[in-house]
């Protein structure tokens, strides 16, 4: 029998798609008054705030509104509303602030986790190419995973590889299982196909991150030839479909250029990308190739070309390492999410590949509190200044002391790399960004002390 608060919280979730469903241009502010009755956290209620804005001023963010509401199949419109909006961004937080507490842990917002180590490309640079391509979690253990997740209040998973389409039927399965989460997975999209849409339409809560290098000769020249040919047909195909999907764009220093340029970005808006997540390129094994790590130019450029957009184009863009302002820092290590390879291995991020403990021993409460993680807790933010976030890439001598610190061990069969190996590779690239960073966070008009975590960073 549902408690008098599950009542409520299952009425307002209705009359929220009730807005959706009957004149959701008309009904905007009605779903933002809606926003900011269920809205509890000071946080929440800024972004009601920001919301209110964007319709009044009917910006490039309203366009994106717009585009949500027109483009997108209603079930997936009704299922991001309920999955991502209530479950995963509202309602799971006091559950994780918690058990958080209670434990001395963080509890990430998000789980991204690898079905499968194989994949049907072989791209330069590419951190999958580093593991064993036998590896796979089982449907199982994937399954206990995000039941396990469920209960420490996380309802948003994420899957790479790998190739996660390779395991596409299992995605479908869970996401119809757990059809109160949200899941999304990073793909390069040659092996979505008719059936595999509509599914995607039936299930509702699976979306994906399909990954482009640019235009055909550069997406082609680092994932093989004929493959930028067969994402524009995904992409097509998903459109066609009524699918949620966006781009996902690794930088470097061949194709920052393109992939940070307007006619790029437009050309993605066109084909039906609702968002982007742009990527540098780091070089993780021992075969990387350290020219196609970005310049500090290159990598300013990148801030100022995402954030020019933002104010103009109706596409939700964001830059996992240049958005370090809005997160307070690096949000890996279990603080925001966290990675579980193919193996199982238990990464604090999907590029830092090092563990001291494997899901497949233990609860994933256990394994939230390894010495790796209690590393990443005790040390974040790495850096006082958010543009320089990353324990590898910005803070090598961060991650070269927690990982010996916690005794973690490479995760990369076959390519057993070092920590000071690979954070060496590092070294002259942090140096030359931090002198471009200083000045950039110098200037930026992000709050210096909107994050709870200053006062601790001021205290070290």
């Amino acid at each position: 029998m549902l408690s008098l608060k599950q009542m409520a919280s299952a009425m307002a979730i209705r009359r929220g798609l009730r807005y959706l469903e009957k004149d959701p241009i008309n009904n905007y502010f009605k779903l933002v008054n809606w926003a900011d009755k269920i809205a509890v956290k000071p946080e929440h209620k800024e972004m009601v705030k920001t919301f209110r804005k964007i319709g009044e001023e009917r910006n490039n963010w309203f366009q994106l509104y717009r585009r949500f509401v027109n483009d997108l199949h209603s079930n997936i419109q009704k299922k991001f509303l309920v999955n991502f909006i209530v479950n995963a961004s509202l309602a799971g937080l006091p559950v994780k602030e918690k058990i958080a507490r209670k434990h001395g842990i963080n509890i990430p917002w998000a789980i991204l986790m690898d079905p499968t180590a194989a994949c049907n490309l072989k791209c330069t640079g590419c951190w999958a190419a580093e593991y064993a391509k036998g590896d796979a979690l089982s449907y199982e253990t994937l399954d206990r995973i995000i039941r396990e997740g469920k209960e420490l209040g996380i309802y948003m998973y994420l899957y790479s590889g790998g190739e996660p389409l390779v395991r596409k039927h299992d995605l479908i399965r869970l996401a119809e299982k757990h059809d109160d989460c949200m899941f999304l997975a990073f793909t390069n999209a040659t092996l979505v196909d008719e059936d595999f849409c509509k599914d995607l339409v039936r299930v509702g809560n699976l979306m994906l991150a399909i990954s482009i290098e640019g235009f055909e000769e550069e997406t082609d020249l680092r994932r093989g030839k004929g493959t930028y040919q067969k994402v524009i047909r995904a992409m097509d195909l998903l459109k066609a479909h009524g699918c949620g999907f966006g781009f996902s764009a690794c930088y470097h220093s061949k194709n920052v250029d393109i992939v940070g340029s307007e006619k790029f970005v437009d050309l993605m808006i066109e084909k039906g990308c609702l968002f982007g997540w742009y990527f540098t390129y780091m070089p993780v094994g021992k075969d990387a190739v350290l020219e196609l790590m970005v310049t500090p130019e290159q990598r300013e450029f990148m801030y100022h070309q995402v954030r020019d957009f933002r104010e103009r184009k109706d596409i939700f863009l964001l830059d996992f390492w240049n958005d370090g302002e809005f997160t307070c820092g690096c949000i890996a290590g279990g603080r925001s999410y966290l990675h579980i390879n193919a193996h199982g291995d238990v990464e604090p991020c999907a590029f830092i590949h090092y563990a001291s403990v494997n899901i497949k021993d233990m609860s994933l409460l256990e394994a939230l509190k390894n010495p790796l993680f209690e590393q990443y807790r005790q040390n974040q933010p790495f850096n006082q200044n958010h543009l320089r976030p990353c324990p590898l890439l910005d803070n090598p001598e961060k991650l070269r002391e927690m990982v010996h610190q916690s005794g973690a061990y490479p995760t990369q069969a076959g390519d057993m790399e070092s920590v000071d190996e690979l954070t060496a590779k590092c070294e002259a690239a942090a140096k030359r960004w931090a002198e471009t960073a200083d000045i950039l966070w110098a200037q930026s008009k992000a709050p210096k002390q909107a994050c709870s975590c200053e006062a601790k960073a001021a205290a070290k």
